[in-house]
Protein backbone atom coordinates (compact mmCIF):
# COMPACT_ATOMS: atom_id res chain seq x y z
CA UNK A 1 0.00 0.00 0.00
CA UNK A 2 2.81 2.39 0.84
CA UNK A 3 4.49 1.78 -2.53
CA UNK A 4 1.23 2.38 -4.42
CA UNK A 5 0.65 5.60 -2.47
CA UNK A 6 4.12 6.81 -3.43
CA UNK A 7 3.40 6.17 -7.10
CA UNK A 8 0.27 8.33 -6.92
CA UNK A 9 1.76 11.01 -4.69
CA UNK A 10 1.79 14.67 -5.71
CA UNK A 11 5.48 14.43 -6.58
CA UNK A 12 4.81 11.79 -9.27
CA UNK A 13 1.45 13.03 -10.56
CA UNK A 14 3.12 14.78 -13.51
CA UNK A 15 4.33 11.43 -14.85
CA UNK A 16 0.75 10.19 -15.20
CA UNK A 17 -0.22 13.28 -17.19
CA UNK A 18 2.74 12.85 -19.54
CA UNK A 19 2.36 9.06 -19.91
CA UNK A 20 -0.50 9.08 -22.52
CA UNK A 21 1.43 11.47 -24.76
CA UNK A 22 4.60 9.41 -24.30
CA UNK A 23 2.81 6.18 -25.27
CA UNK A 24 1.26 7.90 -28.30
CA UNK A 25 4.64 9.23 -29.46
CA UNK A 26 6.33 5.86 -29.01
CA UNK A 27 3.65 4.08 -31.08
CA UNK A 28 3.14 6.59 -33.89
CA UNK A 29 6.61 8.24 -34.02
CA UNK A 30 9.16 6.10 -32.22
CA UNK A 31 8.16 2.73 -33.74
CA UNK A 32 8.17 3.98 -37.39
CA UNK A 33 11.57 5.63 -36.87
CA UNK A 34 13.06 2.43 -35.45
CA UNK A 35 11.58 0.36 -38.26
CA UNK A 36 12.91 2.83 -40.83
CA UNK A 37 16.41 2.57 -39.36
CA UNK A 38 16.24 -1.24 -39.48
CA UNK A 39 14.93 -1.09 -43.07
CA UNK A 40 17.92 1.02 -44.16
CA UNK A 41 20.26 -1.83 -43.15
CA UNK A 42 18.30 -4.37 -45.23
CA UNK A 43 17.84 -5.01 -48.94
CA UNK A 44 14.11 -4.51 -49.55
CA UNK A 45 12.61 -3.63 -52.92
CA UNK A 46 9.48 -4.44 -54.93
CA UNK A 47 10.88 -7.88 -55.79
CA UNK A 48 11.33 -9.27 -52.29
CA UNK A 49 8.83 -7.19 -50.30
CA UNK A 50 5.97 -9.67 -50.76
CA UNK A 51 8.15 -12.74 -50.25
CA UNK A 52 9.44 -11.35 -46.96
CA UNK A 53 13.11 -11.96 -47.76
CA UNK A 54 14.84 -9.09 -46.01
CA UNK A 55 18.54 -9.71 -46.16
CA UNK A 56 20.72 -7.52 -43.97
CA UNK A 57 23.33 -5.67 -46.03
CA UNK A 58 24.49 -3.43 -43.17
CA UNK A 59 25.99 -0.17 -44.57
CA UNK A 60 25.70 -1.07 -48.25
CA UNK A 61 22.78 1.31 -48.86
CA UNK A 62 24.71 4.19 -47.29
CA UNK A 63 27.85 3.47 -49.31
CA UNK A 64 25.73 3.45 -52.48
CA UNK A 65 24.33 6.84 -51.53
CA UNK A 66 27.86 8.22 -51.18
CA UNK A 67 28.40 7.47 -54.88
CA UNK A 68 24.92 8.53 -55.95
CA UNK A 69 25.11 11.80 -57.92
CA UNK A 70 21.42 12.58 -57.43
CA UNK A 71 21.74 12.11 -53.67
CA UNK A 72 24.72 14.47 -53.52
CA UNK A 73 22.78 17.03 -55.57
CA UNK A 74 19.75 16.59 -53.30
CA UNK A 75 21.92 17.16 -50.21
CA UNK A 76 23.49 20.25 -51.76
CA UNK A 77 20.08 21.52 -52.91
CA UNK A 78 18.63 21.05 -49.43
CA UNK A 79 21.48 22.94 -47.75
CA UNK A 80 21.60 25.80 -50.29
CA UNK A 81 17.81 26.10 -50.39
CA UNK A 82 17.63 26.22 -46.59
CA UNK A 83 20.38 28.84 -46.27
CA UNK A 84 18.93 31.09 -48.98
CA UNK A 85 15.45 30.90 -47.49
CA UNK A 86 16.75 31.60 -43.98
CA UNK A 87 18.74 34.65 -45.05
CA UNK A 88 15.95 36.36 -46.96
CA UNK A 89 13.02 35.50 -44.71
CA UNK A 90 14.99 36.48 -41.60
CA UNK A 91 16.17 39.83 -42.97
CA UNK A 92 12.75 40.79 -44.33
CA UNK A 93 11.01 39.52 -41.19
CA UNK A 94 13.44 41.48 -39.00
CA UNK A 95 12.81 44.72 -40.92
CA UNK A 96 9.04 44.22 -40.75
CA UNK A 97 9.22 43.46 -37.02
CA UNK A 98 11.13 46.70 -36.42
CA UNK A 99 8.67 48.61 -38.60
CA UNK A 100 5.53 47.28 -36.91
CA UNK A 101 7.00 47.77 -33.45
CA UNK A 102 6.47 51.48 -34.03
CA UNK A 103 3.15 52.96 -32.94
CA UNK A 104 1.08 54.14 -35.91
CA UNK A 105 -2.45 53.73 -37.21
CA UNK A 106 -3.40 50.26 -38.50
CA UNK A 107 -0.09 48.75 -37.31
CA UNK A 108 -1.74 45.82 -35.53
CA UNK A 109 -4.35 45.00 -38.24
CA UNK A 110 -1.75 45.07 -41.03
CA UNK A 111 0.61 42.90 -38.98
CA UNK A 112 -2.25 40.43 -38.51
CA UNK A 113 -2.91 40.37 -42.27
CA UNK A 114 0.76 39.61 -42.91
CA UNK A 115 0.36 36.41 -40.88
CA UNK A 116 -2.00 34.97 -43.52
CA UNK A 117 0.79 33.43 -45.71
CA UNK A 118 2.00 31.41 -42.72
CA UNK A 119 -1.54 30.19 -41.92
CA UNK A 120 -2.36 29.01 -45.45
CA UNK A 121 -1.75 25.25 -45.99
CA UNK A 122 1.56 24.51 -47.70
CA UNK A 123 -0.05 22.70 -50.64
CA UNK A 124 -2.34 25.66 -51.35
CA UNK A 125 0.64 28.01 -51.33
CA UNK A 126 2.55 25.65 -53.64
CA UNK A 127 -0.34 25.55 -56.14
CA UNK A 128 -0.64 29.34 -55.99
CA UNK A 129 3.05 29.89 -56.74
CA UNK A 130 2.97 27.20 -59.41
CA UNK A 131 0.33 29.26 -61.20
CA UNK A 132 2.23 32.51 -60.59
CA UNK A 133 5.38 31.07 -62.21
CA UNK A 134 3.57 29.19 -64.98
CA UNK A 135 5.06 29.73 -68.45
CA UNK A 136 2.03 30.72 -70.54
CA UNK A 137 -0.62 31.77 -68.02
CA UNK A 138 1.65 32.86 -65.18
CA UNK A 139 1.19 36.26 -63.56
CA UNK A 140 4.98 36.80 -63.26
CA UNK A 141 5.56 36.50 -67.00
CA UNK A 142 2.50 38.67 -67.69
CA UNK A 143 3.80 41.47 -65.45
CA UNK A 144 7.33 41.28 -66.85
CA UNK A 145 5.97 41.45 -70.41
CA UNK A 146 3.69 44.35 -69.49
CA UNK A 147 6.73 46.30 -68.24
CA UNK A 148 8.70 45.35 -71.39
CA UNK A 149 11.35 43.61 -69.29
CA UNK A 150 11.13 40.38 -71.30
CA UNK A 151 10.09 39.62 -74.87
CA UNK A 152 9.42 35.89 -74.45
CA UNK A 153 7.94 33.90 -71.57
CA UNK A 154 10.46 32.54 -69.08
CA UNK A 155 10.09 28.84 -68.30
CA UNK A 156 10.46 29.29 -64.56
CA UNK A 157 9.59 25.77 -63.40
CA UNK A 158 11.14 23.82 -66.27
CA UNK A 159 14.64 25.32 -66.11
CA UNK A 160 16.99 24.18 -63.29
CA UNK A 161 18.19 27.59 -62.07
CA UNK A 162 14.87 29.40 -62.25
CA UNK A 163 12.98 26.46 -60.73
CA UNK A 164 15.08 26.70 -57.56
CA UNK A 165 14.55 30.48 -57.55
CA UNK A 166 10.77 29.95 -57.66
CA UNK A 167 10.94 27.49 -54.75
CA UNK A 168 12.99 29.93 -52.66
CA UNK A 169 10.51 32.75 -53.39
CA UNK A 170 7.58 30.58 -52.29
CA UNK A 171 9.21 29.49 -49.04
CA UNK A 172 10.43 33.00 -48.21
CA UNK A 173 6.86 34.26 -48.63
CA UNK A 174 5.71 31.60 -46.15
CA UNK A 175 8.53 32.14 -43.65
CA UNK A 176 8.48 35.94 -43.38
CA UNK A 177 5.45 36.07 -41.01
CA UNK A 178 6.99 33.38 -38.77
CA UNK A 179 10.20 35.40 -38.40
CA UNK A 180 8.34 38.68 -38.01
CA UNK A 181 6.03 37.53 -35.20
CA UNK A 182 8.81 35.86 -33.17
CA UNK A 183 11.14 38.84 -33.49
CA UNK A 184 8.26 41.20 -32.67
CA UNK A 185 7.65 39.20 -29.50
CA UNK A 186 11.33 39.48 -28.64
CA UNK A 187 11.23 43.24 -29.14
CA UNK A 188 8.40 43.61 -26.64
CA UNK A 189 10.57 42.03 -23.92
CA UNK A 190 13.21 44.80 -24.17
CA UNK A 191 12.58 47.41 -21.43
CA UNK A 192 11.75 50.85 -22.83
CA UNK A 193 13.75 52.45 -20.04
CA UNK A 194 16.96 51.31 -21.75
CA UNK A 195 16.10 53.28 -24.89
CA UNK A 196 15.14 56.30 -22.81
CA UNK A 197 18.44 56.17 -20.91
CA UNK A 198 20.36 55.80 -24.16
CA UNK A 199 18.63 58.83 -25.71
CA UNK A 200 19.40 60.90 -22.61
CA UNK A 201 23.07 59.89 -22.94
CA UNK A 202 23.01 61.11 -26.55
CA UNK A 203 23.05 57.71 -28.32
CA UNK A 204 21.66 57.71 -31.85
CA UNK A 205 19.26 55.18 -33.34
CA UNK A 206 22.01 53.21 -35.07
CA UNK A 207 24.13 53.06 -31.92
CA UNK A 208 21.08 52.07 -29.86
CA UNK A 209 20.22 49.33 -32.33
CA UNK A 210 23.68 47.71 -32.19
CA UNK A 211 24.23 48.30 -28.46
CA UNK A 212 20.80 47.46 -27.04
CA UNK A 213 18.42 45.85 -29.55
CA UNK A 214 20.69 43.27 -31.16
CA UNK A 215 22.40 42.03 -27.95
CA UNK A 216 19.09 41.64 -26.11
CA UNK A 217 17.51 39.93 -29.13
CA UNK A 218 20.29 37.33 -29.35
CA UNK A 219 18.27 34.48 -27.73
CA UNK A 220 15.29 35.25 -29.98
CA UNK A 221 17.44 35.40 -33.11
CA UNK A 222 19.10 32.08 -32.27
CA UNK A 223 15.72 30.41 -31.75
CA UNK A 224 14.28 31.88 -34.98
CA UNK A 225 17.24 30.76 -37.08
CA UNK A 226 17.44 27.24 -35.65
CA UNK A 227 13.67 26.64 -35.85
CA UNK A 228 13.63 28.10 -39.35
CA UNK A 229 16.42 25.73 -40.35
CA UNK A 230 14.50 22.72 -39.04
CA UNK A 231 11.22 23.72 -40.73
CA UNK A 232 12.91 24.53 -44.04
CA UNK A 233 15.37 21.64 -44.20
CA UNK A 234 12.61 19.02 -44.09
CA UNK A 235 10.57 20.66 -46.87
CA UNK A 236 8.61 18.20 -48.99
CA UNK A 237 5.12 19.25 -50.04
CA UNK A 238 6.16 22.62 -51.50
CA UNK A 239 8.80 21.06 -53.75
CA UNK A 240 6.68 18.05 -54.67
CA UNK A 241 3.72 20.17 -55.81
CA UNK A 242 5.68 22.88 -57.62
CA UNK A 243 8.42 20.91 -59.40
CA UNK A 244 8.28 17.28 -58.26
CA UNK A 245 12.08 17.37 -57.98
CA UNK A 246 12.52 18.35 -61.62
CA UNK A 247 13.50 19.40 -64.12
CA UNK A 248 16.03 16.56 -64.55
CA UNK A 249 16.27 16.02 -60.76
CA UNK A 250 17.66 19.55 -60.34
CA UNK A 251 15.35 20.55 -57.46
CA UNK A 252 15.29 17.28 -55.55
CA UNK A 253 15.61 17.69 -51.78
CA UNK A 254 16.47 14.86 -49.39
CA UNK A 255 12.78 14.41 -48.59
CA UNK A 256 11.58 14.28 -52.21
CA UNK A 257 14.44 12.01 -53.28
CA UNK A 258 13.62 9.64 -50.43
CA UNK A 259 10.00 9.57 -51.63
CA UNK A 260 11.10 8.94 -55.22
CA UNK A 261 13.35 6.04 -54.25
CA UNK A 262 10.72 4.45 -52.01
CA UNK A 263 7.44 4.95 -53.86
CA UNK A 264 8.39 5.52 -57.49
CA UNK A 265 11.49 3.36 -57.92
CA UNK A 266 10.44 0.94 -55.12
CA UNK A 267 13.92 0.88 -53.57
CA UNK A 268 12.57 0.97 -50.04
CA UNK A 269 15.82 0.39 -48.19
CA UNK A 270 17.73 3.02 -50.11
CA UNK A 271 14.89 5.48 -49.63
CA UNK A 272 14.97 4.77 -45.90
CA UNK A 273 18.71 5.47 -45.87
CA UNK A 274 18.12 8.93 -47.39
CA UNK A 275 15.40 9.60 -44.82
CA UNK A 276 17.80 8.61 -42.03
CA UNK A 277 20.44 11.04 -43.31
CA UNK A 278 17.79 13.76 -43.12
CA UNK A 279 16.82 12.59 -39.63
CA UNK A 280 20.43 12.60 -38.43
CA UNK A 281 21.07 16.16 -39.62
CA UNK A 282 17.86 17.43 -38.02
CA UNK A 283 18.67 15.52 -34.82
CA UNK A 284 22.04 17.27 -34.55
CA UNK A 285 20.42 20.66 -35.18
CA UNK A 286 17.68 19.86 -32.65
CA UNK A 287 20.24 18.95 -29.97
CA UNK A 288 22.10 22.17 -30.71
CA UNK A 289 18.82 24.09 -30.32
CA UNK A 290 18.18 22.45 -26.93
CA UNK A 291 21.71 23.33 -25.83
CA UNK A 292 21.33 26.96 -26.91
CA UNK A 293 17.95 27.41 -25.21
CA UNK A 294 19.03 25.75 -21.96
CA UNK A 295 22.18 27.88 -21.82
CA UNK A 296 20.02 30.97 -22.38
CA UNK A 297 17.75 30.02 -19.50
CA UNK A 298 20.74 29.44 -17.20
CA UNK A 299 22.18 32.84 -18.10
Amino acid sequence: MKKSKKRFSNDNVGIWFVLPAFIYMMIFVGYPIIQNIILSFQDVDAGNLVSGLKNFVMLENYTELAGDRIFRNALFNTLSYTILCLVFQFLIGFVLALFFSQKFTLAKPVRGILLVPWMIPMTVTALMFKLLFATDIGVINFLLKSMNLISENIEWLTTPGTAMFALVCANVWIGIPFNMILISTGLTTIPKELYESASIDGAGKVQTFFSITLPLLKPTIESVLILGFIYTFKVYDLVYVMTGGGPVNSTHMLSTYSYKLSFEMFKYSKGSAVANVLLLILLVVGLFYIKVTTEGEED
